[in-house]
């Protein structure tokens, strides 16, 4: 399974954060898009329209077990997707901002 690095991620990377809504609301990354696993299959439209068409998409959890299970079953679709190793919890501790939905510092649940 193709898996990232958290600092490997660049600005304008697209990013799809599979947590759950307590876990978003605490906070995330900013510009992800937000489907929870437990509604993934059903919501999968979301994603396809909002993915870039010849870019990766990139999956991120809390710690990168969720992520890998929707990665595999994206890569089973056809898709460019990659697991972020380390998840949330790494994007943190690297620096890297988390925010609530208005934009205020979040943290990770």
């Amino acid at each position: 399974m193709p898996t990232v690095q958290v600092t490997d991620l660049k600005d304008g990377d697209f990013l799809l954060d599979v947590r759950e809504d307590d876990e978003w609301q605490a906070g995330h990354a900013e510009g992800a898009l937000h489907i929870p696993i437990s509604e993934f299959v059903a919501r999968y439209g979301e994603l396809t329209e909002a993915a870039p068409q010849d870019g990766r998409v990139h999956v991120i959890c809390r710690s990168g077990g969720r992520s890998a299970q929707v990665t595999m079953y994206l890569a089973q679709q056809g898709v460019d997707a990659a697991n972020v190793d380390g998840g949330m919890q790494l994007w943190a501790e690297t620096g890297r901002p988390v925010v609530t939905d208005d934009g205020r510092a979040g943290f990770v649940l």
